[in-house]
């Protein structure tokens, strides 16, 4: 069951969850040992380590699990674009003082090197996002 985001406020996810969340978000429900064994191309993390962050997800509400035999079964809680755009949030607000997407987008833009599709998708979105 999905809790409702404006209910209740997101989870705080480090970097090593995030990696964790990925992996249940494109594939979940999932035992731990499938998750487990689904980072083990990813990273060098032991099964322990893989637990540990299950667990604290889990206590954050990022996760649900249920014990099914033996195993747990894990699902996510909360949507992969509301966790996105919070973390983009708070991004903007710790490296541009607020919420001043133009100016992250304009540093992002001068300093990288965009492919003609790039900047055609770009122009898309943005074309759909402004007020008529």
């Amino acid at each position: 069951m999905r809790k409702n985001q404006s209910d209740k406020a997101l989870p705080a996810i480090t970097e090593a969850e995030w990696v964790v969340m990925r992996v249940l978000w494109e594939s979940a429900p999932m035992t731990a040992n499938a998750v487990v064994a689904a980072l083990a191309g990813q990273s060098e993390w032991k099964p322990k380590t893989v637990h540990t962050l299950l667990r604290r997800l889990a206590d954050k509400g990022a996760l649900a699990y249920e014990k099914s035999g033996r195993e747990f079964v894990f699902s996510p809680q909360v949507e992969a674009s509301d966790c996105q755009m919070a973390e983009g949030r708070s991004f903007l607000d710790r490296v541009f003082g607020g919420p001043q997407l133009a100016p992250m987008l304009a540093a992002f833009v001068q300093q990288e090197a965009l492919t003609a599709r790039e900047i055609e998708e770009l122009k898309r979105i943005l074309d759909g996002a402004s007020p008529s």
